[in-house]
């Protein structure tokens, strides 16, 4: 077990708290143990009934069975690539960015009432890292096709569009959308990657640096003459899994309706034990 600890202490911090976060939300309503509808998110539930742990759990709602394993390995790797790469020694900024990002999402899936926000989550770092990886970088779709990764957030949303329609389109587009003005506003494209108009306000509060070691924090890593932008930043290939069938849910509480989980074993209703 000491080991196993040890291991899992090697881990970033922040790549470390997110996927935790992904194990211990979506084992629990997989397992049966609690149901999807106490972790989704509701605005009257969020917000008029006071539940805001809703705000945090419905980003880490992921598919069910084996698109799981895929969908926590693409996390991780992703996760990793940037806090060791672009972020390297700077876990407090990116855990802050990630956080606006994440209110983001929220404030951007209002149009398509989404209720889970995981896949967009994910589509919105996969963006960010893509972005932010070195000229020559590859990833694999399923082991079988290799193409430049930063084309991976559009393969992403081309296989919901062929997969499973428009409607799980609009549930992830949010995801993209941050994802961009993400890399758009703190890295600045225009400027080769060496900071952009939101910059010197993407850094994270003092209290933060100090809570995580990091009050002497450098600056956002410009880009090196070759396009990369610190050790190991995108570097891999990665995989890309088919996502989980589409299912219609409705929430009692919100009336609102979204596709694309399964909530626990056999796509269970929604609300069920």
């Amino acid at each position: 077990m000491s080991e196993l600890l040890a291991e899992i202490r090697k881990i970033p911090p922040v790549t470390r708290v997110i996927c935790i976060s992904l194990l211990g939300v979506s084992l629990p309503v997989m397992a049966g143990i609690v149901s999807g509808y106490k972790v989704i998110y509701s605005y009257s539930q969020t917000f008029e009934r006071l539940q805001i742990w809703r705000l945090y759990t419905s980003f880490f709602l992921g598919s069910s069975g084996i698109n799981f394993i895929f969908d926590m390995v693409m996390l991780y790797r992703t996760m990793d690539q940037l806090e060791s790469g672009p972020y390297a020694r700077r876990s407090a900024d990116l855990a802050w960015q990630l956080f606006v990002a994440c209110l983001g999402i929220v404030v951007t899936s209002i149009p398509v009432q989404s209720m889970v926000f995981f896949r967009p989550f994910l589509l919105c770092i996969a963006y960010v890292g893509s972005a932010l990886a070195p000229p020559g970088a590859m990833t694999s779709i399923m082991g079988l096709i290799q193409l430049p990764i930063k084309y991976l957030p559009y393969i992403m949303l081309g296989m919901d569009l062929l997969l499973f329609g428009p409607g799980a389109v609009a549930t992830s587009l949010p995801g993209a959308v941050v994802g961009h003005l993400w890399w758009w506003g703190v890295w600045g494209p225009e400027a080769g990657g060496a900071g952009g108009i939101l910059q010197q306000w993407s850094g994270a509060p003092q209290w933060l640096r100090e809570y995580m070691g990091e009050g002497n924090a450098p600056p956002p890593t410009a880009r090196r003459a070759d396009g990369s932008t610190g050790a190991n930043a995108g570097a891999g290939v990665r995989v890309i899994p088919p996502r989980t069938q589409a299912t219609g849910t409705s929430a009692g509480a919100s009336g609102s309706t979204t596709t694309g989980y399964n909530w626990g074993r056999g796509g269970n209703r929604l609300g069920g034990t």
